[in-house]
């Protein structure tokens, strides 16, 4: 009886560390995932959209770097 609460535990702790590693993998691909930003969100982050230089990027703000679509 006893070697059966322990299993328990050890199996119950390692399919919530299993869930807890993939929610940190949907995380990390979201964050690499290409970002894009309207003009409008570009200029009210404080940035210059530059959409004529190549790159399309937004220049400086809360959204610098990011591609302007």
């Amino acid at each position: 009886m006893r070697i059966r609460r322990i299993l328990a535990t050890v199996i119950a702790t390692g399919a919530l560390a299993g869930s807890g590693l993939a929610g940190a993998t949907t995380v990390t691909a979201a964050e690499n995932a290409p970002s894009y930003v309207t003009p409008d969100e570009c200029e009210k982050g404080g940035g210059r959209a530059a959409i004529d230089e190549p790159g399309n990027l937004c220049i400086g703000g809360k959204h610098h770097g990011e591609k302007v679509d």
